[in-house]
């Protein structure tokens, strides 16, 4: 494995990718269109991009469904992340919305001390992913009953770019496996071209506070807890 990994030095990375598909969200007539079109399309292109090295190192994931150890470590995003996940749980089936708010509530009643103790470690911390593991506290918007994302298909960037190649076992006995792979590289093109997107937006969108938003990061657990308690 260590040798196809190495291959992944030779893969270059083709950024214009992500600027036509920011170029792309930003021809939709609503600039919060805009802007929902820009978050997941990126995001979509950052999946596609990790297909591409993985047909270049000749490996393929052995994450599974159902396989949720990964769903343990801390989410760190932006507040105008957490707005696109907000807005796409809201976007959802009422059934579906209705089954996720629900879902909410109880998990932070029944994990209200966990989640205090957890969001309050230094996020910038160097042990901040075992520190958090320990606690073992599960991701908000995951099923436990299932071990799946209750919104998937809006799930933030480090959800996406944290993969195993090796024995799933490995996650199973490790609180933080060092056999695992983490393309956060691709946060820089995802980003930057998501702050172009929201920079224009702002002038036509009040909801979208440039460039507050999009620089204060905390828990994904803390931005959903105030939407929560919004009612």
């Amino acid at each position: 494995m260590k040798q196809r990994l190495e291959r992944l030095g030779t893969y270059e990375l083709n950024e214009e990718n992500f600027v036509e598909v920011a170029e792309y969200a930003l021809e939709k007539d609503k600039p919060i269109d805009r802007l929902i079109e820009g978050y997941h399309q990126l995001l979509g292109e950052v999946s596609n991009e990790m297909k591409r090295m993985d047909d270049h190192m000749g490996m393929t994931p052995t994450c599974q469904m159902g396989c949720a150890f990964c769903c343990y470590f801390p989410i760190i995003i932006t507040r105008l992340e957490a707005k696109m996940i907000i807005h796409s749980i809201e976007s959802m089936s009422e059934e579906r919305k209705n089954d996720v708010k629900t879902h909410l509530k109880t998990y932070f009643e029944q994990n209200e001390e966990k989640v205090e103790h957890c969001t309050s470690l230094d996020f910038q911390s160097e042990d901040i992913k075992f520190d958090y593991m320990k606690a073992q506290l599960p991701c908000p918007l995951l099923n436990t009953e299932t071990n799946t994302c209750m919104a998937y298909e809006s799930r933030p960037l480090p959800c996406r770019t944290y993969v195993n190649y090796m024995d799933p076992k490995i996650c199973e006995d490790n609180l933080v496996p060092e056999e695992t792979v983490s393309f956060e590289f691709l946060y820089e093109d995802y980003m930057g071209n998501l702050n172009e997107i929201a920079q224009k937006v702002a002038h036509e969108d009040e909801t979208v506070e440039y460039p507050d938003n999009l620089f204060e990061y905390n828990y994904l657990p803390v931005f959903l807890k105030e939407w929560i308690q919004r009612g």
